[in-house]
Protein backbone atom coordinates (compact mmCIF):
# COMPACT_ATOMS: atom_id res chain seq x y z
CA UNK A 1 0.00 0.00 0.00
CA UNK A 2 1.45 3.75 -0.69
CA UNK A 3 2.25 6.04 1.64
CA UNK A 4 -0.19 8.57 2.40
CA UNK A 5 1.29 12.14 1.29
CA UNK A 6 1.31 15.00 3.71
CA UNK A 7 1.83 18.38 2.96
CA UNK A 8 3.87 20.66 5.88
CA UNK A 9 3.31 24.19 5.43
CA UNK A 10 5.80 26.11 7.58
CA UNK A 11 8.59 29.27 7.23
CA UNK A 12 10.54 27.92 10.39
CA UNK A 13 12.63 24.98 8.53
CA UNK A 14 13.10 23.88 12.51
CA UNK A 15 9.63 22.82 12.81
CA UNK A 16 8.99 21.49 9.69
CA UNK A 17 11.73 19.00 10.20
CA UNK A 18 10.18 18.65 13.50
CA UNK A 19 6.67 17.50 12.69
CA UNK A 20 8.06 15.92 9.36
CA UNK A 21 10.35 13.46 11.49
CA UNK A 22 7.12 12.44 13.47
CA UNK A 23 5.11 11.84 10.81
CA UNK A 24 7.74 9.63 8.52
CA UNK A 25 8.32 7.41 11.80
CA UNK A 26 4.61 7.06 11.32
CA UNK A 27 4.68 5.87 8.10
CA UNK A 28 4.02 9.21 6.09
CA UNK A 29 5.02 10.62 3.16
CA UNK A 30 6.33 14.53 3.82
CA UNK A 31 6.43 16.93 1.70
CA UNK A 32 7.44 20.83 2.47
CA UNK A 33 6.93 24.27 1.96
CA UNK A 34 8.30 27.22 3.22
CA UNK A 35 5.87 30.22 2.18
CA UNK A 36 2.47 30.19 1.25
CA UNK A 37 3.29 30.56 -2.91
CA UNK A 38 5.63 27.40 -2.59
CA UNK A 39 2.65 25.12 -1.01
CA UNK A 40 0.04 26.02 -3.82
CA UNK A 41 2.30 25.06 -6.38
CA UNK A 42 3.50 22.22 -4.66
CA UNK A 43 -0.07 21.24 -4.08
CA UNK A 44 -1.54 22.04 -7.50
CA UNK A 45 1.98 19.46 -8.78
CA UNK A 46 0.68 17.23 -7.21
CA UNK A 47 -2.51 15.01 -7.43
CA UNK A 48 -2.39 12.92 -4.30
CA UNK A 49 -1.94 14.95 -1.37
CA UNK A 50 -4.02 13.65 1.55
CA UNK A 51 -3.86 16.21 4.06
CA UNK A 52 -1.86 19.50 4.42
CA UNK A 53 -0.54 21.00 7.79
CA UNK A 54 -0.55 24.70 7.49
CA UNK A 55 1.38 27.61 9.36
CA UNK A 56 -1.45 30.72 9.62
CA UNK A 57 2.06 33.82 9.50
CA UNK A 58 3.70 33.31 6.61
CA UNK A 59 5.88 35.55 3.91
CA UNK A 60 4.60 36.00 0.38
CA UNK A 61 1.24 34.59 1.67
CA UNK A 62 -0.19 33.68 4.41
CA UNK A 63 -2.09 30.68 5.66
CA UNK A 64 -5.45 31.83 5.26
CA UNK A 65 -4.93 33.25 1.56
CA UNK A 66 -3.38 29.39 0.95
CA UNK A 67 -6.26 27.52 3.00
CA UNK A 68 -8.94 30.06 0.59
CA UNK A 69 -7.41 29.01 -2.32
CA UNK A 70 -7.21 25.19 -2.00
CA UNK A 71 -10.61 25.30 -0.39
CA UNK A 72 -12.38 26.89 -4.17
CA UNK A 73 -10.34 23.70 -5.61
CA UNK A 74 -10.89 20.86 -2.96
CA UNK A 75 -11.84 19.38 0.02
CA UNK A 76 -8.63 17.61 1.46
CA UNK A 77 -8.22 17.84 5.19
CA UNK A 78 -6.39 20.97 6.01
CA UNK A 79 -4.91 21.51 10.05
CA UNK A 80 -3.64 25.17 10.84
CA UNK A 81 -0.82 25.78 13.07
CA UNK A 82 -1.08 29.05 14.50
CA UNK A 83 1.12 31.09 17.57
CA UNK A 84 -1.68 32.74 18.58
CA UNK A 85 -4.48 31.73 20.55
CA UNK A 86 -7.11 33.92 19.50
CA UNK A 87 -10.82 32.96 19.01
CA UNK A 88 -11.23 35.23 16.01
CA UNK A 89 -8.79 33.28 13.93
CA UNK A 90 -10.23 29.55 15.00
CA UNK A 91 -14.01 30.87 13.84
CA UNK A 92 -11.96 32.67 10.40
CA UNK A 93 -10.50 29.17 9.77
CA UNK A 94 -13.91 27.11 10.48
CA UNK A 95 -15.64 29.68 8.13
CA UNK A 96 -13.03 28.71 5.68
CA UNK A 97 -13.37 25.43 6.06
CA UNK A 98 -10.48 24.39 8.23
CA UNK A 99 -10.55 20.95 10.16
CA UNK A 100 -8.36 21.16 12.85
CA UNK A 101 -6.97 23.96 14.89
CA UNK A 102 -3.80 23.54 16.64
CA UNK A 103 -2.15 25.81 18.69
CA UNK A 104 1.79 26.21 19.08
CA UNK A 105 3.88 24.85 20.78
CA UNK A 106 1.82 21.99 20.65
CA UNK A 107 3.14 18.00 21.04
CA UNK A 108 4.51 16.52 18.13
CA UNK A 109 2.73 13.24 18.84
CA UNK A 110 -0.66 14.86 19.25
CA UNK A 111 -0.34 16.43 15.87
CA UNK A 112 0.39 13.07 14.69
CA UNK A 113 -2.73 11.54 16.51
CA UNK A 114 -5.22 14.19 14.90
CA UNK A 115 -3.99 13.66 11.63
CA UNK A 116 -4.55 9.96 11.85
CA UNK A 117 -8.05 10.99 13.36
CA UNK A 118 -8.97 12.75 10.25
CA UNK A 119 -7.82 10.49 7.78
CA UNK A 120 -9.76 7.59 9.27
CA UNK A 121 -12.97 10.02 8.83
CA UNK A 122 -12.05 11.01 5.66
CA UNK A 123 -10.96 7.27 4.18
CA UNK A 124 -13.80 5.44 6.12
CA UNK A 125 -16.07 7.86 3.82
CA UNK A 126 -14.18 8.03 0.31
CA UNK A 127 -14.58 3.62 0.74
CA UNK A 128 -17.44 3.10 1.50
CA UNK A 129 -19.17 6.32 0.12
CA UNK A 130 -22.35 6.64 2.58
CA UNK A 131 -22.96 5.53 5.95
CA UNK A 132 -26.47 3.55 6.53
CA UNK A 133 -28.43 2.74 9.54
CA UNK A 134 -32.28 2.04 10.46
CA UNK A 135 -32.91 3.34 7.57
CA UNK A 136 -30.79 6.67 7.51
CA UNK A 137 -28.26 7.36 4.90
CA UNK A 138 -25.77 10.08 4.92
CA UNK A 139 -24.00 10.37 1.46
CA UNK A 140 -21.05 12.42 2.90
CA UNK A 141 -19.77 13.18 -1.05
CA UNK A 142 -23.19 14.46 -2.06
CA UNK A 143 -23.75 15.99 1.15
CA UNK A 144 -27.05 14.48 1.42
CA UNK A 145 -28.99 12.62 3.74
CA UNK A 146 -32.08 10.40 3.37
CA UNK A 147 -34.31 9.44 6.11
CA UNK A 148 -36.53 6.61 5.10
CA UNK A 149 -35.61 7.50 1.54
CA UNK A 150 -36.79 11.00 2.06
CA UNK A 151 -34.16 13.36 1.92
CA UNK A 152 -33.67 16.00 4.99
CA UNK A 153 -31.96 19.22 5.17
CA UNK A 154 -29.36 19.67 7.31
CA UNK A 155 -26.95 22.45 8.45
CA UNK A 156 -23.15 21.88 7.77
CA UNK A 157 -22.13 21.17 11.43
CA UNK A 158 -25.77 19.04 11.58
CA UNK A 159 -24.47 16.84 8.81
CA UNK A 160 -21.55 16.57 10.68
CA UNK A 161 -22.96 15.89 13.83
CA UNK A 162 -24.88 13.38 12.54
CA UNK A 163 -22.06 11.45 10.57
CA UNK A 164 -20.43 11.40 13.82
CA UNK A 165 -22.70 10.02 15.60
CA UNK A 166 -23.32 6.62 12.76
CA UNK A 167 -19.72 6.45 12.99
CA UNK A 168 -19.53 5.96 16.58
CA UNK A 169 -22.61 3.73 17.01
CA UNK A 170 -23.16 2.18 20.25
CA UNK A 171 -20.47 4.35 21.77
CA UNK A 172 -21.38 6.85 24.13
CA UNK A 173 -20.09 10.32 23.47
CA UNK A 174 -18.77 12.83 26.26
CA UNK A 175 -19.52 16.63 24.96
CA UNK A 176 -15.89 17.44 24.97
CA UNK A 177 -15.20 14.31 23.11
CA UNK A 178 -17.84 15.84 20.52
CA UNK A 179 -16.49 19.62 20.38
CA UNK A 180 -13.65 17.86 19.54
CA UNK A 181 -14.30 15.84 17.07
CA UNK A 182 -17.29 17.50 15.06
CA UNK A 183 -15.70 20.97 16.04
CA UNK A 184 -12.79 20.10 15.47
CA UNK A 185 -10.60 22.89 18.00
CA UNK A 186 -10.52 22.74 21.82
CA UNK A 187 -13.99 24.75 22.42
CA UNK A 188 -13.79 27.04 25.77
CA UNK A 189 -17.19 28.20 25.09
CA UNK A 190 -20.46 26.80 26.45
CA UNK A 191 -21.06 23.12 25.71
CA UNK A 192 -24.67 23.68 25.45
CA UNK A 193 -23.90 24.51 21.73
CA UNK A 194 -23.96 20.80 21.40
CA UNK A 195 -27.72 20.48 22.89
CA UNK A 196 -28.81 23.38 20.78
CA UNK A 197 -27.73 21.42 17.53
CA UNK A 198 -28.62 17.85 18.86
CA UNK A 199 -32.23 19.36 19.09
CA UNK A 200 -32.35 20.99 15.95
CA UNK A 201 -30.79 17.76 14.76
CA UNK A 202 -34.05 15.86 15.93
CA UNK A 203 -36.11 17.33 15.25
CA UNK A 204 -35.74 17.69 11.69
CA UNK A 205 -35.05 13.81 11.76
CA UNK A 206 -38.52 13.09 12.63
CA UNK A 207 -39.24 9.95 14.88
CA UNK A 208 -35.07 8.44 13.74
CA UNK A 209 -34.22 11.48 16.36
CA UNK A 210 -35.11 9.04 19.03
CA UNK A 211 -32.11 6.75 18.15
CA UNK A 212 -29.88 9.52 19.78
CA UNK A 213 -30.00 9.26 23.35
CA UNK A 214 -29.01 11.47 25.76
CA UNK A 215 -26.74 10.65 28.77
CA UNK A 216 -27.74 12.46 31.26
CA UNK A 217 -24.67 14.59 32.66
CA UNK A 218 -22.24 12.92 30.51
CA UNK A 219 -23.58 13.46 26.47
CA UNK A 220 -24.94 11.32 23.63
CA UNK A 221 -25.38 7.77 21.90
CA UNK A 222 -26.53 6.95 18.73
CA UNK A 223 -28.33 3.13 19.23
CA UNK A 224 -29.69 1.64 16.16
CA UNK A 225 -30.40 -2.00 15.60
Amino acid sequence: MDKLKILVVDDESRMRKLVKDFLIKSNYDVLEAEDGSQALDLFFEQNDIALIILDVMMPKMDGWQVCREIRSYSKVPIIMLTARADERDELQGFELGVDEYISKPFSPKILVARVEAILRRTSQFNAEGTLQSAGIVVDKTAHIVTVDGKAIELSYKEFELLSYFMENKGIALSREKILNSVWNYDYFGDARTIDTHVKKLRSKMGEKGELIKTIWGMGYKFEAE
